[in-house]
């Protein structure tokens, strides 16, 4: 075999190999899985307003659910919902549980080690509700940085990140879910709870007594649908699907219905 056969034939099995290889990524994507399937899973944590929570009726509804379950149509399958604790999220993706987070996530370097986001769907940020007897006293974040005072947030959130790196020398205190961390501020056992704009916003709207809302985020968070590493068919589609819905107005659509109107309060008190 003369050398110009060699190269050629070395040419043709690396040609191959690369042809092989790139098949088997499509293979193992998630999104080959989830059209032969027919179903979406989705995970979340209800309970995190107005982005998923549990309705009276007991189904889930909110920001990130509507957009969820319009993926899923748009590609012909099932939305399968996977309420999941926020502490076994990433876990829960990571042992194929569910095959997207749609959850409300920031994106963040520590969380980006464990999965791939998509491009930010939104971005957010920390406020703070304060109570009322710290009015005129308190003007920013920068005033509750003191001993003297108690914050509370969720644990294992951006707002517990927040609450220790722009809030050293106050005391922190951490629980498991924003109702009990909030409560802490209604019930005169924190000075102020530091949590995502949104959801303080809602809050202060529905408890103007008692409670001050210091609405100006002062952190940058983006929020960015989390999937599986490696796999970049699922990724480019999620970010194609949401230039998409911005572009034809489905976005704009289920962010005003979730994020401008109160209507769907009444479901979920």
């Amino acid at each position: 075999m003369n050398k110009f056969v060699k190269s050629t034939v070395a040419s043709i099995v690396l040609a191959c190999s690369a042809l092989s290889a790139s098949n088997a990524m499509a293979a193992d994507s998630t999104l080959e899985s989830v059209l032969n399937a027919g179903e979406l899973k989705v995970c979340f944590e209800a309970g995190y307003m107005p982005f998923e929570m549990k309705a009276k009726n007991g189904q889930f509804i909110g920001f990130d659910i509507d957009v969820a379950k319009h993926m899923a149509r748009s590609i012909g399958v099932k939305y399968v919902p996977v309420n999941t604790a926020w502490d076994g999220i990433i876990p829960a993706l990571q042992t194929n549980k569910c095959d997207i987070i749609m959850a409300g996530m920031t994106i963040t370097p520590e969380r980006n080690l464990k999965v791939n986001f998509a491009q930010p769907y939104i971005v957010i940020g920390q406020s703070i509700i304060l109570s009322s007897k710290l009015e005129g006293k308190i003007h920013s974040y920068k005033d509750l940085n003191n001993p003297k005072y108690t914050i509370a947030t969720k644990l294992g959130t951006t707002g517990a990140e927040a609450a220790k790196k722009y809030l050293p020398k106050a005391k922190l205190d951490l629980y498991d879910t924003e109702v009990d961390s909030v409560l802490q501020v209604t019930n005169g056992k924190a000075d102020a709870f530091v949590y995502d704009f949104p959801y303080n916003a809602i809050y202060a709207a529905q408890h103007k007594d008692g409670i001050v809302h210091l609405s100006k985020p002062f952190t940058y968070e983006p929020l960015g649908w989390a999937i599986r590493q490696n796999d970049p068919n699922f990724l480019n589609f999620l970010n194609n699907y949401l230039r998409q819905i911005k572009g034809d107005g489905t976005y704009e659509r289920i962010y005003d219905k979730w994020f401008k109107s109160d209507s769907w309060l009444k479901n979920v008190q």
